[in-house]
């Protein structure tokens, strides 16, 4: 992704924009962590909404302790334009912090803390401008999308999507504030990734030709894996606007063994494929998955019957990919102010407003994606300053 010109860092927000840093310090003082509940946040941001007059409807999950919200500020009876974010953050153990991660701090023009960057520095903007939208004569509505579980699979926005589906709503397209640095984002990977177990037959050492070594059938199933990603890169199909141009797959978790002296009998395996448009993430992870089954697996079972493997799906999302002049494009660009667009390695929920809801999509936020997930989080009180232009272009845009 090409870097897109940044602002001047000491700009600072409008006076009347203060209320976006002021939201998000509430925001951000919510633990959203994904093994956390996020329904503090989602009851602040729904009371806040209703009591600038927009509609909101909550789409809870099976469990009862988290929740969507769908927001709607102008005419509810014709498609309008969503902005997209999600509640959730990553964990913060294990990360030397300078500041508190769930206190808002700012330094010379740095707004430090947990999300800024990864995504809440987007909501609090757009919740900053609800009561422009609420008082301006949208001739479209405008809507916010809050979702969760972003960070574990893009889980949240799956029901949200579906009840959207269910109610016949088909918004004319959906800007995911995910941190581009305000670049118009075209695309992004789709991801599969699965845990694979393997159970083999444990032995002494001393007698290994006894037992089934999972250890070493999962290496076999590591080497199909780096075999697969490096004909990839090789050979696969190319889209040089990502910085990373080709299809990627990996292993990147191996938990095997209990003692040097000791045939291991189970071996678990973490892999992925990250995939441009040209290529499909599930069906190259089925590939692979099917040299495990028709050629590993029969071996095992020929020494020992009991054994095989175990497949846990634990990730899969589709990538997007817009055409750079799509009219959805061109709006985000006229809004931004940019006339180039970029794509992205990272995953985002765009491809699933796009591929489970047939709403037209980009990503476009304000942060940085290497500042996220990392000690001292930041997001610049520029670039919510230009976020804020964006959204208020959108609120003229759908006066019209």
């Amino acid at each position: 992704m090409t870097p897109s010109p940044r602002p001047d860092p000491k700009v600072l927000l409008d006076p009347k924009d203060h209320l976006a840093t002021e939201l998000l310090a509430t925001l951000v003082g919510f633990e959203t962590v994904s093994s956390a509940t996020n329904l503090p946040l989602v009851d602040f941001v729904e009371a806040y909404c209703r009591r600038h007059g927009a509609a909101v409807e909550r789409v809870v999950d099976g469990t009862g302790e988290k929740a969507a919200l769908w927001i709607t500020v102008g005419p509810a009876d014709r498609p309008g334009y969503v902005l997209s974010g999600h509640s959730d953050v990553v964990q913060v153990e294990g990360q030397d912090w300078t500041h508190d991660p769930f206190r808002l701090t700012e330094v010379d023009g740095r707004l430090y803390g947990r999300g800024t960057s990864d995504m809440k520095g987007f909501l609090a903007v757009c919740l900053a401008l609800l009561p422009e939208m609420a008082a301006a004569p949208l001739a479209r509505p405008l809507h916010l999308a809050v979702s969760y579980d972003e960070e574990v699979g893009c889980l949240g926005v799956r029901p949200l999507i579906a009840h959207l589906r269910a109610r016949g709503i088909a918004p004319l397209g959906c800007f995911v504030g995910e941190p581009t640095g305000m670049a118009v984002v075209t695309g992004h990977k789709g991801k599969y990734g699965a845990k694979v177990t393997f159970r083999g037959r444990a032995c002494h050492s001393a007698l290994a030709p006894a037992g089934v070594n999972a250890v070493e059938y999962a290496a076999r199933f590591i080497d199909r894996v780096r075999l697969t990603a490096e004909g990839l890169a090789r050979d696969g199909a190319r889209d040089d606007l990502y910085d990373v141009p080709h299809t990627t797959g990996l292993t990147a978790l191996v938990q095997g063994g209990t003692a040097l002296n000791i045939v291991p009998d189970r071996c678990t395996v973490g892999f992925e494929f990250r995939a441009i448009a040209a290529d499909d993430p599930r069906g190259l992870a089925d590939a692979v998955l099917a040299y495990a089954n028709d050629v590993l697996v029969p071996e095992m079972q020929a020494r020992d019957p009991a054994c095989g493997i175990a497949v846990e799906p634990v990730i899969d999302y589709p990538g997007l990919d817009i055409a750079p002049d799509a009219p959805l494009v061109t709006l985000a660009k006229r809004l931004a102010g940019r006339n180039g667009h970029a794509k992205v390695s990272y995953g985002t929920e765009a491809g699933l407003f796009q591929s489970l809801g047939g709403i037209p999509s980009v990503v476009i936020g304000p942060g940085d994606i290497a500042r996220a997930h990392k000690a001292d989080e930041y997001v610049e009180t520029a670039e919510l300053a230009e976020c804020a232009g964006f959204v208020r272009r959108l609120i003229a845009e759908s006066c019209a």
